[in-house]
């Protein structure tokens, strides 16, 4: 019906139901009274369903229709394993949802829900009212036949049911078999969700099925369609002299990439010369908008897969090889073109000039981050006699970085310096090794000539007033700063918080002051989880992590699809062609990119972060029955998470803190035994062994290690087995 016709109805409807005489009534008996016959009642439905959406009647568990008396919210609903949930709003608190409210929904539905009144000292109670759009109608999970039905046991922990499958619908798995399962009867309080079997991935044994299956249930693509591989293949021939024209031509710039040793998608490189005594910076940008044009096949799968993702044992691109390997690649010794971003910087590190401008540019070398380590940091002879040309400007650049990094200490830019995981696999895929993965001088140098980049053109484009797609990051949430606040003054420490705000600098000074101290660990996590997360946008929110007003991301197209965008628009600039016309283009199109990239963003870390687990769990397998010395990463009512020096996290569970009965504190972040009074806390250094892991659940369980009278372990930790997990 048109939105008039449903305005008038609600409006009819909503009256019915305040009206004083009105007694709480399902949809037939409704239509009974409204006289609607039967081929009617679903233009009856969507009426209801409008008003409860908005929040102005409630449905009962009986389905029984009534004048809302709460307060009801709309959000995304986040389902938990052991069965609870929390309503994930666009502002404020997450909303909990105990088990017998979650009402049928499921981890990432778009829901209503009914809050509580807010009772003193307790987080915001709901129930699920309306589950308004699903957002899942498929699932990965491991097959488990019995003799007249099957069902599949779904890998993501945050559905809490398992799927029951017909045979005559299972395509003929077997036990063990994971399989692609599309649900067909999301079930009801008393039923199962029930589904069919889409798609057989291969057996849980078998290599490469463990990794798959993620890619699967985070349906990620995999092929690229013909269209799209033809179309790259087209585009991708060598630079001609044509595509050189009217470009800047830096073929001569002593112009270097620095990656690790693996990459093969070189989208950045970096020039560094002395203008008397400013820098002169030039940020080279692979112009993969030249060869992926908007409109194009390949622009519309860029756009649907958002973003590469980077799994442990593969790389899904955003673009096809022969482009994101081959011709957009700033591969040494060929031209290539690129838009640059070329900056004069003072000695205070001020950006007093910079051109932005289409360029073509030939790479001297392809340096990775370990050899200019080894240059500047640990002045190897060798290395340096290899790139004696090269040393001096990266001397030069080392220079330029660290005074980039004073001047945005000194505004407040937040640096969470944890650790990322590296994870060595063997041919079959098996993990033989994981460790941290460090930064050093040189990721440095090249994380700050991009932030720097990044800042330049968001400033530029924000005051031409163009649209663009801005990389926002909210200020944090206000409740979550208190409660930090509140916490940090047990171990003496104090934050300054304006009118329910807080400046970067204030949390700066913290991660600063906490340096090296017991409480380091501690006080990091709780910060970083008082954050909220960046996303994409088409207003300049500002970043508040790098405490900026002006950010975007200009520096890897090849691999976000935001970075593209932007380069079509500033090429568009440039050529003078953004007219009112493509102006209104851009304002109409920009706020679907910026969601779809922000929510393509989400879906693919929580993808890398999946496949990280899994071969943790994997790598684990191996050290069980062994001693570890590890660091309390966190705690909950249900046990205490342990963190290893290789990154690898398990779990103590409560279960297993047999001498005592622990209890969780909220406000002091620690287990307490009631008896014993022994305390455990976040950042505390802990002894455990490995007790067990389950490949299918992604967990690690632990055990403290009690010590005997001399303060030792009962067990001994073998020297090499300890150092092999350092």
């Amino acid at each position: 019906m048109n939105q008039e016709k449903l305005e008038q109805r609600k409006q009819t409807i909503y009256g019915l139901i305040c009206d004083d005489l009105y007694v709480p009534m399902k949809i037939k008996e409704m239509a009974i009274l409204l006289n609607i016959p039967r081929e009617k009642r679903s233009e009856l439905e969507e009426v209801l369903d409008a008003l409860v959406a908005e929040g102005k009647i409630e449905i009962s568990k009986k389905g029984k229709y009534s004048k809302a008396e709460g307060k009801f919210a709309a959000g995304r609903f986040i389902g938990n394993a052991r069965g609870f949930g929390f309503v994930e709003q666009a502002e404020g608190e997450d909303i909990f949802i105990p088990e017998d409210k979650v009402n049928g929904a499921m981890d990432g539905d778009e829901v209503l829900c009914a809050v509580a009144p807010l009772k003193t000292g307790k987080r915001r109670e709901g129930s699920i009212t309306k589950i308004t759009r699903r957002a899942v109608t498929i699932l990965v999970g491991t097959f488990q036949k019995n003799k007249s039905f099957g069902f599949v046991i779904p890998d993501n922990q945050r559905f809490g049911q398992d799927i029951f499958v017909p045979l005559e619908r299972s395509k003929g798995a077997v036990s063990g078999h994971k399989v692609v399962v599309e649900i067909t009867d999301y079930g009801r309080k008393d039923k199962k969700p029930e589904g069919k079997v889409a798609e057989i991935i291969g057996h849980i044994n078998d290599p490469g099925t463990d990794i798959m299956s993620i890619v699967k249930g985070y349906d990620l693509p995999m092929e690229f369609p013909e269209s799209v591989l033809k179309q790259a293949q087209q585009v991708s021939g060598p630079v001609s002299a044509q595509d050189r024209e009217g470009r800047l031509d830096l073929r001569e710039w002593q112009t270097v990439t620095i990656d690790g040793e693996d990459a093969k998608d070189l989208d950045d490189a970096v020039t560094l010369t002395m203008e008397g005594e400013n820098y002169r910076l030039g940020v080279h940008i692979a112009d993969v908008s030249h060869y992926v044009r908007e409109g194009s096949a390949l622009d519309a799968e860029a756009l649907n897969r958002g973003t590469s993702v980077y799994l442990v044992d593969r790389v899904i691109p955003m673009l096809p090889h022969v482009l994101s390997n081959g011709i957009c690649s700033l591969n040494a010794g060929e031209d290539r073109l690129a838009l640059s971003c070329i900056m004069t910087i003072d000695g205070k590190g001020n950006v007093i000039d910079h051109t932005i401008a289409e360029t073509v540019l030939k790479v001297d070398r392809r340096m990775s981050y370990t050899s200019v380590k080894k240059i500047l940091a640990d002045r190897d002879e060798t290395e340096i006699a290899k790139y004696r040309e090269l040393v001096p400007m990266f001397e030069r650049m080392e220079e330029l970085a660290g005074i980039l990094r004073e001047k945005r200490r000194k505004r407040g830019s937040i640096d969470f310096d944890f650790p990322e995981t590296k994870i060595l696999l063997d041919e079959k895929g098996k993990p033989v090794e994981i460790k941290p993965y460090e930064r050093n001088v040189a990721t440095k140098i090249i994380e700050d000539f991009m932030l720097i980049a990044n800042e330049t053109v968001a400033q530029d484009y924000f005051w031409q007033e163009l649209p663009f797609v801005y990389r926002s990051h909210d200020n944090p949430d206000p409740e979550k700063i208190r409660k930090l606040s509140a916490f940090i003054n047990n171990f003496g420490y104090s934050i300054r918080i304006g009118q329910d705000e807080i400046h970067p600098k204030e949390l700066q000074k913290l991660l600063v002051k906490i340096e090296d101290s017991p409480e380091e660990a501690l006080i990091s996590r709780l910060t970083l989880r008082s954050m909220k997360q960046a996303k994409y946008t088409t207003v300049s929110d500002g970043h508040f992590g790098l405490a900026t007003r002006y950010y975007c991301h200009f520096t890897s197209p090849i691999r976000r699809y935001p970075d593209l965008q932007i380069h079509w628009i500033i090429k568009e600039n440039l050529k003078g062609r953004l007219n009112e016309e493509r102006i209104a283009h851009y304002e109409h199109i920009l706020p679907k990119v910026a969601a779809s990239s922000s929510e393509r963003e989400r879906r693919a870390e929580e993808a890398e972060r999946e496949t990280v687990k899994l071969k943790k769990v994997e790598y684990m397998q191996a050290h069980i029955g062994e001693e570890f010395d590890g660091v309390i990463s966190g705690i909950t009512n249900w046990g205490i998470y342990v963190e290893l020096p290789n990154t690898v996290e398990g779990m103590v569970h409560v279960s297993n803190l047999t001498d005592d009965y622990f209890q969780y504190r909220e406000d002091t972040y620690e287990m307490v035994g009631e008896v014993t009074g022994i305390r455990y806390k976040l950042g505390q250094k802990v002894r455990i062994r490995v007790e067990d892991t389950d490949r299918m659940m992604r967990t690690i369980d632990f055990v403290f290690v009690k010590e005997d009278e001399d303060g030792e372990g009962q067990y001994q930790a073998d020297s090499q087995q300890q150092e092999g997990l350092s």
